[in-house]
């Protein structure tokens, strides 16, 4: 089948589009702009946000009109709050960042108090008059989703969430996770929704900045020896993993409100899996983009109570040694019950019935407590129709696989078969692998370096629309479900393993087996 016959550009029409995207963020620069963080003198902000914007000054792609203004609960005076962002900058940050941090400023408050928004109110005057922002905001919540709708109500009872007098725009940062099932995320959406329009809302979720995600649209639709094998008639299987070698981190108590369900598989695997497995996109746009993710998930047939006991594996790790350094059990990390149900370990067979994926098996996994931290997709493609090496010549030939390395060692590999040197004709499985590290060594960038920019410039490519949230939601409902009655029952494994024997017993359903890394 034709990557004409199966809609969208040609590829080096795509590619031509792409180009115009700067991935690194070194020459796109924003609009002159105030950023506010709610939460501001929380964790995420210290680890994630403040390294981010010193990275992206001392690249030069913030522009000369910038400043940060913090907010949060916790009483703090400009000086205090400009130290801690000199601080969180890796040595300091560089003289450009210590520049643009003597402007930074601090709004102490709760986020329920009138009197809090009115001091934003005149602390965002002051920075469109004396630091020439020009109206334009860019709020980002980092606070405990909790949160979220009250900052938002507050933003609008104080008409800062529309354009102002000067006009410019008003943008909502939104983390996940975006509600903790589909009834939650459809009461957050109307809450934000009262107060801010779709276009305004960038909902982030970090995995969608990492280059290799990105690189699944740049491999799929810039190559055209990959783009007409993508599909049914050349797949065998495909394969998603998201696999953690650490526990729960001193966050047991978080964990057992979440679960592997809510933590990974509903935000990172389906996006990963959306882009994968979406149809070509029209146009490198944002819309255009997210319009064939959401399609894509539309496709995913959504589980019935008994699919959801004999199609998903769930378990919880217990006592094992990872590098060989002895963890315990789940149930006696800090702030878990003893006697928990959570899972930590999920693993679903997934179909889409779609013209391109109709009848192609699709595993995803998760876990924490696994042999290696490791993220990636496998697309295993089909026996040749006809082996003319029988027996031994190709005896231990595996199927030809692309695998997109997404973390820690992002790359892509290719396996086939090659015959092996010497006097007998033997086939055997080769790879040829590509590296980002080795191919552009020092150029990788932060995903957070990458979506706060695009953010601020207002392109809403890597972000998630509040449909994809919601059919995301739709298709685990029945697992929730199910869970919550106990439901498949709770398999265990030992920590340092790639999971429980269920698990390979579920894709061994089709006889197929997980591609597992030593």
């Amino acid at each position: 089948m034709s990557h004409n016959e199966l809609g969208g550009n040609e590829p080096g029409e795509l590619l031509a589009a792409t180009d115009a995207v700067d991935t690194a963020g070194s020459t796109r620069r924003p609009d002159p702009l105030c950023l506010v963080i709610f939460g501001a003198s929380g964790d995420l902000t210290r680890r994630k946000i403040l390294p981010a914007l010193s990275r992206l000054a001392t690249r030069g792609s913030l522009p000369e009109e910038f400043t940060v203004i913090g907010v949060a609960r916790t009483p703090l005076s400009d000086e205090e709050f400009q130290r801690r962002a000199l601080e969180a900058a890796d040595g300091g940050g560089s003289p450009e960042w210590k520049r643009r941090v003597a402007r930074f400023s601090y709004v102490a408050g709760d986020n329920a108090d009138p009197a809090m928004f009115t001091r934003l109110c005149e602390r965002l005057s002051e920075s469109d008059l004396k630091g020439g922002t020009a109206g334009n905001r860019l709020y980002y919540l980092a606070t405990v989703p909790g949160q979220f709708a009250a900052v938002v109500r507050g933003l609008g009872k104080a008409g800062i969430n529309i354009a102002g007098k000067m006009g410019g725009f008003s943008r909502l940062v939104v983390e996940k996770p975006f509600g903790t099932d589909l009834d939650s995320a459809v009461r957050l959406s109307a809450a934000i929704h009262a107060d801010f329009d779709e276009d305004q809302i960038f909902r982030i979720d970090h995995y969608m900045g990492k280059e290799t995600v990105q690189n699944i649209l740049a491999l799929r639709f810039a190559n055209s020896v990959f783009e007409p094998i993508w599909n049914r008639r050349h797949v065998d299987h495909v394969q998603v993993m998201v696999a953690e070698s650490l526990g729960v981190e001193g966050r047991g108590g978080f964990y057992e409100q979440a679960g592997a369900l809510r933590d990974i598989v509903q935000n990172h695997l389906m996006q990963v899996l959306a882009l994968t497995l979406m149809e070509p996109p029209g146009a490198a746009e944002g819309d255009v983009i997210r319009d064939e993710k959401v399609k894509l998930l539309r496709s995913v047939v959504v589980f019935d109570e008994k699919q959801a006991v004999s199609q998903v594996v769930r378990g919880q790790y217990g006592a094992g040694s990872i590098d060989g350094v002895a963890v315990p059990a789940y149930r006696d990390e800090p702030g878990v019950d003893p006697l928990s149900q959570v899972e930590t370990y999920v693993a679903a067979r997934v179909d889409v019935d779609n013209w391109r994926w109709a009848g192609v098996p699709i595993f995803v996994r998760t876990g924490k407590r696994l042999r290696h931290h490791q993220t990636e997709v496998r697309m295993v493609f089909q026996r040749p129709p006809h082996l003319p090496f029988a027996g031994k010549l190709a005896r231990d030939l595996r199927r030809d696989s692309l695998t997109l390395r997404i973390q820690p060692d992002d790359g892509i590999s290719l396996a086939f078969g090659a015959k092996v040197p010497g006097p007998t004709f033997t086939i055997s499985n080769v790879a040829m692998d590509f590296s980002y590290s080795e191919q552009f060594p020092g150029q990788t960038v932060d995903a957070y370096d990458r979506l706060l920019l695009d953010a601020m410039v207002g392109d809403p490519m890597l972000f998630i629309r509040d449909d994809e949230v919601q059919r995301a939601w739709t298709i685990l409902r029945p697992l929730q479900g199910a869970f919550a009655q106990g439901e498949p029952r709770l398999a265990t494994y030992e920590a340092g393993t790639w999971g429980p024997e269920e698990a390979d017993r579920l894709i061994g359903t089709v006889e197929r087996h997980w591609r597992n890394s030593e």
